[in-house]
């Protein structure tokens, strides 16, 4: 495994892990639950959808502006579906962030 793999793991494991102890240190729901797996599951949900969709979409810009240089006339017709697909993986990890706040207790 290269070293911006290995870096890119590195940092997903560190926001998983920390969001999940900030999620669990909510007192109320700390002591109703015996374990804090709601607050480590929903900080999982959350890094990993946030790891999902900035490489989906750093790979989706990538293409479209490879396809703009190729070719420069396309640039209109590129940039509104490369936009709307965007659109659509950020509302994925909204998603993400509200069913992980339902399943803290947070909402």
């Amino acid at each position: 495994m290269n070293s911006t793999a290995r870096n890119a793991l590195r940092v997903v494991a560190l926001f998983v892990a920390t969001t999940g102890v900030a999620l669990a240190a909510n007192e109320e729901l700390f002591y109703k639950s015996p374990t804090w797996g709601p607050g480590l599951g929903a900080g999982l949900a959350i890094g990993l959808a946030a790891f999902g969709a900035a490489s989906s979409q750093g790979k989706a810009a990538s293409s479209a502006l490879e396809g703009m240089a190729r070719n420069p006339e396309t640039g209109g017709s590129l940039q509104t579906p490369m936009l709307i697909a965007l659109v659509f993986m950020e509302t994925l990890v909204l998603f993400s962030f509200v069913i992980a706040g339902k399943m803290s207790g947070l909402f």
